[in-house]
């Protein structure tokens, strides 16, 4: 057990309190009570005090002040060493529980690397991290955090990127791939060019994410800190009229101590704070508790598709020709030339090193390509570009799922054709299932062609698509649903998408591949822009509203009924402690089950309400 010095601090002042009650019962010598009502009441007299001068926050501490101080004045010393000693005892299994519950999303702020081993003219030096710039040419040796975001530039290794990414596995990088500040490299040593200066690093960009988390801005949140001040006020009243009714001191302090509303004011921050440490495991950011709420009364998910649904890059789908090695060889050799995603692509699929010389390259923008290859005249190009090279066309024009074609020529005659397409995330289609079984509408939401929009959302099972949208056509949806009662989220990951991710109820952001503008603008960020994360994060939502419900619901009628019993004169303060400090604590243990919480396949059954109380509220070259 990992505990700061706070911690051990509180440990010690309620054991030595502890030891004080239990020599002060033995020996029948009340005045070694004081010890307790010292150690472990100034603190609740402290904070009580500060909460009335500051913000005049009437609170729970204030009951259980009044009630400490009844006791003694009424000669039981001992009743209240045990009230303040047992509310120490809550209070700091309050608030480890929540430390640890929060003690995952801490860890990143840890993980930022100090120094960096830059390379300058030949030479290596080692330098804070602060001052390396874009354009850096690092080393990074086995076992070393990477100073910042970069591109290898040469060498291979293995990377741990499961704290910044959620990615159990170590991922194999290789000349020209990407790698994060913050995560591991594990095998070989290799050196990169950085892209980023430290601060504008993924790591970094997480790391303001998570300080902005919090649970205090949920309506939730707000609504049951209302009712905390209504409780307090009717535990006073009560207090008072039954001291009026019967005169026995001991039971308006026995109401007092029971009815304090602690277990109603932890109830909500503790479950939200729960689930926000449960989504980091899954490499999901939360910006606030308010999102939490919002995302468990959703009617509608719209998505964005390129980088979404679609992994945003052009792939290689099909190829047609007799020779596919020959072709693919020579293609791959002149495409080596090019910096066009389509090239990249081609080369990523053809995944070899050996490549022939080329000559006489010229880049034709916006038609293809075209130079000499084993002295050979090699053309790639669209259509277009083959027609006015009086090149005769064959291998046929269909084309039904608007795919990007490639016509590649030898010598004047076409020897095959490559398909390119931005293709579907692999996820898809089992996540838009799971938000029909949460009854989530799915709407695509496309600045394609309503050819390539509609191929897509049939894919995946999306029946209503909206084509061709400008970012402003994607915001009157928005709002249109809006207008309608309807709880919209929209997930995207382009600059593009930034005003959408603004006007939803809930913005996610592609965290990964996104752009800083979107996740500026969305609530949520899918670090690892896994989107089969979606229904879990819904589901868990929903789970996190009713666990506070029924904590809430739990904590009032226990406290309800105990209060009954003290007025009655069947509880005593010791009694009324002990009864008020069971009920917050096992609030607290209900709500922290939601950290190891998993969506299995009931948890993605809803029914038709949730029962919420309104109170808690492409184109080619």
């Amino acid at each position: 057990m990992n505990l700061t010095k706070n911690e051990k601090k509180n440990i010690l002042l309620i054991a030595i309190s502890s030891l004080s009650l239990i020599l002060s019962f033995a020996l029948s010598l009340d005045y070694i009570s004081w010890i307790a009502v010292i150690l472990c009441g100034i603190p609740i007299f402290k904070e009580c005090i500060s909460g009335l001068i500051t913000e005049f926050d009437i609170k729970a501490d204030l009951l259980v002040s009044i009630a400490i101080v009844a006791s003694i004045i009424i000669g039981e010393t001992f009743a209240a060493g045990e009230i303040a000693t047992i509310m120490a005892i809550g209070g700091f299994l309050e608030e480890y529980t929540v430390s640890k519950a929060q003690s995952k999303i801490k860890d990143l702020v840890n993980m930022t690397p100090q120094f960096a081993t830059r390379i300058k003219n030949g030479y290596e030096e080692k330098i804070p991290i602060n001052e390396v710039k874009t354009g850096d040419i690092l080393k990074v040796l086995p076992g070393e955090s990477i100073p910042t975001d970069g591109v290898i530039i040469s060498g291979e290794t293995s990377i741990d990127q499961s704290s910044l990414t959620g990615e159990s596995l170590p991922v194999d990088k290789t000349l020209d791939d990407e790698v994060y500040g913050g995560t591991i490299n594990l095998y070989g040593s290799f050196t990169m060019q950085t892209t980023k200066i430290s601060r504008d690093s993924a790591l970094q960009k997480l790391i303001r994410l998570v300080e902005s988390s919090a649970p205090e801005n949920a309506n939730v949140v707000r609504q049951a800190d209302k009712w905390a001040t209504l409780i307090v006020a009717i535990a006073f009243t009560s207090a008072i009229l039954t001291y009026l009714y019967t005169f026995e001191i001991a039971r308006s302090v026995s109401i007092l101590v029971v009815f304090c509303p602690c277990a109603l004011v932890l109830a909500t921050p503790t479950a939200i704070m729960a689930a926000i440490s449960n989504l980091t495991k899954y490499g999901i950011l939360v910006k606030d508790g308010q999102s939490i709420e919002e995302l468990a009364r959703i009617d509608v998910l719209a998505f964005d598709k390129t980088g979404t649904l679609t992994h945003g890059t052009p792939e290689v789908v099909k190829v047609v020709c007799e020779d596919e090695e020959e072709m693919i060889y020579l293609l791959a050799s002149l495409e080596s030339k090019s910096e066009h995603p389509l090239a990249k692509a081609i080369l990523k699929y053809y995944n070899k090193n050996e490549l022939a010389e080329v000559s006489e390259f010229e880049m034709h923008i916006a038609n293809g390509i075209s130079g000499t290859v084993k002295e050979s005249k090699i053309i790639a190009g669209n259509r277009k570009f083959l027609k006015s090279q009086n090149i005769a066309l064959k291998y046929g024009e269909n084309n039904p799922n608007n795919e990007i074609i490639i016509y590649v020529a030898k010598d004047g005659e076409v020897i095959g054709k490559v398909h390119l397409a931005d293709t579907l995330r692999e996820t898809a289609k089992e996540t838009i299932k799971n938000l029909k079984r949460l009854r989530v509408r799915t709407t695509l939401l496309s600045g394609d062609n309503s050819k390539t929009a509609n191929h897509i959302a049939s894919e995946v099972k999306i029946r209503n698509v909206k084509a061709e949208c400008l970012p402003e056509d994607k915001t009157d949806y928005i709002q249109g649903e809006q207008r309608k009662g309807n709880k919209v989220a929209m997930i995207g990951d382009g600059i593009n998408d930034a005003p959408s991710l603004r006007k939803a109820d809930v913005g996610i952001a592609m965290g990964s591949i996104g752009s800083d503008m979107s996740i500026e603008a969305a609530d949520i960020a899918l670090i690892n822009d896994n989107i089969s994360d979606i229904p879990h994060l819904i589901a868990l939502a929903r789970k996190t509203i009713r666990t506070i419900n029924i904590s809430i619901g739990f904590a009032v009628s226990l406290n309800s009924a105990a209060m009954g019993l003290a007025i009655l004169g069947y509880l005593n303060p010791i009694e009324g402690a002990l009864i008020h400090n069971i009920s917050s604590v096992a609030v607290i243990l209900y709500s922290v089950l939601l950290t190891n919480y998993t969506s299995s396949e009931r948890n993605l059954k809803t029914p038709k309400k949730l029962g919420i109380p309104k109170t808690l509220n492409t184109s080619g070259r």
